[in-house]
Parts: structure tokens; sequence; C-alpha cells
């Protein structure tokens, strides 16, 4: 059950992710119409960067695999494992919410564009690929990936870990692809004007996912009162998320 928990979520922050400055830069720099303008063939960078941020993704599994073994040698339990990833979960999402008055993004770096036109394709596209895929080197867009990083930890398996940070790599590499078509300058700029447009319903479906991890854990370990009165918190915290948003705008436009 954790594997599946850390499933989704290392799911919801790759996507999240993407709408980050370095996963916009990507969809701008490494498409077709930027590496024919290099004279670089687009799907073979694109092949480098997915392979790095599989890497990526496969360090920082290896690197969780060491807390998960200490935890286990420690003698943690899966049900108290799964109440702490509840807990994870709603505190991620509120984050996520802004619940608290701050929020992401945090570590606030940007990989270096200026490799573009420094090194080979392989060393660009495999480079900046393991940066993403690692995940905490470059902006963390939302709190969903220092949760992953917790539920890796605590599924006090090794092999648990990997998974849910290698499929994190795997997915963030694999949105280099949504860039396939941009042949021409006027793709490229209709894409990223619809591209940023769905940023923000993105963010709140990663919210929900977060709390929905956290619903599930709690019903696994709660009695059935305690289940029905986190649920019901969730949904309100999710509405809160949505009305929140929309007097922002309001306030933003007048």
């Amino acid at each position: 059950m954790i594997l599946i928990l850390g499933l989704a979520v290392a799911l919801a922050a790759a996507a999240r992710s993407t709408w980050s400055p370095c996963g916009l830069s990507m969809l701008s720099q490494i498409t077709p119409v930027a590496e024919a303008g290099r004279n670089q063939r687009f799907a073979r960078t694109a092949g480098w960067f997915i392979a790095g941020a599989v890497l990526g993704g496969l360090m920082l599994g290896i690197a969780i695999a060491g807390v998960a073994i200490a935890l286990a040698a420690a003698g943690l339990d899966q049900r108290t494992a799964i109440a702490l990833i509840a807990g994870g979960a709603f505190a991620s999402a509120a984050v996520d919410a802004h619940l608290f008055g701050f929020g992401p993004p945090f570590l606030l770096r940007q990989v270096n564009e200026e490799w573009l036109s420094k090194y080979r394709a392989w060393v660009y596209g495999g480079g900046f690929g393991w940066q993403i895929g690692f995940g905490v080197t470059t902006y963390v867009m939302t709190a969903a990936v220092p949760l992953m990083i917790a539920v890796g930890a605590l599924s006090a398996n090794a092999w648990v870990a990997v998974a849910i940070a290698t499929l994190f790599g795997f997915a963030r590499g694999l949105a280099v692809l949504l860039g396939a078509r941009l042949r021409t300058p006027a793709a490229l700029l209709a894409f990223h004007r619809r591209f940023d447009g769905r940023g923000e319903p993105v963010r709140r479906a990663v919210i929900a996912a977060q709390l929905a991890v956290g619903v599930v854990a709690v019903w696994i370990v709660a009695p059935v009162f305690v289940a029905v009165g986190v649920s019901v918190a969730a949904v309100a915290l999710l509405a809160w998320t949505h009305s929140h948003e929309l007097r922002r705008r309001v306030a933003f436009e007048q």
C-alpha cells in the first residue's frame, strides 16, 4: 500500500514540477525548432534528457533508500508509517494551498542555460535531465516533492524507495516530449500560451491528489469516525483552495 501511495505522490509531484521555471525552460529550449537552430536532432537530445532524468530519480531513490533501511532497522511498523504519511500528505497539501501564508516555489535555482551554447547535446540534455530528475537541485514547485521523499523513506523498504523516486524522474523526463511537435516559433508561442493557462488547474489537482493520499491513509489506520472527519476536512481544504484562488484573481484584476 505504501508503494501505491508513493507512486501516486511521485506522479503528482512530477506533473506540478513541469510548471517550474526549469520545466518551462526545457519546453522552450529542447524542442525540434530550438534543436534545429543548434544543428542538433530533437529525438537524440530528448533521449539524453529522459535518460538523465531517470538517472537523477534513481540516484535520489538510492539516497532515500538509505533512510528507509535505517527506519527498517529501527523497527518502524507499517501502521505507524501510514499514519505518518497521512499527516505528511495533509501538511504538504496545506503548504501548497498557502494555508499557512507561505508555499512553493522553494529552492529557487535554475539550470545553467549557457550549457546550450557551450556543450554537446548529450551533455546539456543529460545534465539538465539529471538535475530535474533528482528533484531537489532546482526549483521545487510543490510540497509533494518532500512528501514523496518522506513516503519513500517511511516505506522502510529500499526497493520501494528507489521505485518511487525513479518513477518521479522518469515522469519528469517524459515531459520534454510535450514539445515534440513544435517545429515553428509560432507553434512554440501558441503552445506556451496554452500551457501557462493550465498551471493553476494542475496546482489544484496536485493538492487534491495529496489530500486523496492522506484520506486513503487515514481510512487504513484510523477509526471510521476519525476517517470521516478527516475526509470532510480534506473536501473543505480543497474548496478553500479554489475560493482563495478566485479571490486572488479578482484582487489582481482590480
